[in-house]
């Protein structure tokens, strides 16, 4: 069997660094390249890291060659410094990476994006993530994994003002029976997921996993 040649952006944050760890220690994987702002402290000898400008990804479109490309980007707009910011962070530099990875030949595609993903929301976040898969969709993958998963739980040191309020009435309302679909997930699980789905051959170009298709 081939082994596979990985890409990942988002290589950094809560999802991206379990998805990492996971790649490196895989007998199946050959090399996993990372597209970052700010490279991390790691070594390995699978590893390449290419610190890029997301604003200017095509003067990097010779690099973006390989078999799998794992999108794990994203932010809040808080962070980001307002929607136009996060917008640039969730839709267009996710777009514009995976329409070079297509058109370089990469032919597998897995996105996580969002529970509640819709193009036609009339709310920001759910409408940003709807409209990066529609169009993702319409790139020329062979397969394309699109993972929405419910609140996340993240190490201790990223997770988010307000998470672990929201993490802990979740659990509570789950131990009655309600919203059990919406059980938090840890990134570990996640990024597992991914790497399972990556590797399992589908018959389908798109594969859409629900946060209850998720709970491993």
């Amino acid at each position: 069997m081939k082994k596979l040649n990985t890409l990942v952006i988002g290589a950094t944050g809560a999802t991206g660094r379990e998805l990492v760890k996971l790649l490196l220690n895989d007998n199946e994987v050959e090399k996993v390249t990372i597209f970052v702002r700010n490279a991390p402290f790691i070594e390995h000898k699978k590893l390449t890291i290419h610190e890029i400008d997301f604003n200017e990804v095509q003067n990097h479109k010779d690099l973006i060659e390989g078999d799998v490309l794992f999108s794990v980007l994203g932010t809040t707009k808080k962070e980001a410094g307002g929607k136009k910011e996060q917008y640039l962070v969730d839709y267009t530099f996710q777009y514009e990476f995976a329409k070079i990875a297509a058109e370089n030949g990469v032919e597998n595609y897995s996105l996580v994006s969002s529970t509640g993903a819709n193009a036609n929301s009339s709310f920001f976040y759910p409408k940003t993530k709807g409209e990066l898969e529609e169009a993702i969709k319409k790139l020329k993958f062979k397969t394309i994994d699109i993972l929405q998963p419910p609140m996340l739980v993240r190490q201790p040191d990223l997770m988010r003002a307000g998470e672990k309020s929201g993490i802990k009435i979740l659990n509570k309302l789950n131990k009655i029976g309600i919203l059990k679909s919406q059980k938090p997930l840890a990134v570990e699980a996640l990024a597992e997921k991914m790497l399972k789905v990556a590797k399992t051959p589908s018959k389908y170009k798109v594969s859409t996993y629900l946060p209850k298709d998720l709970l491993i």
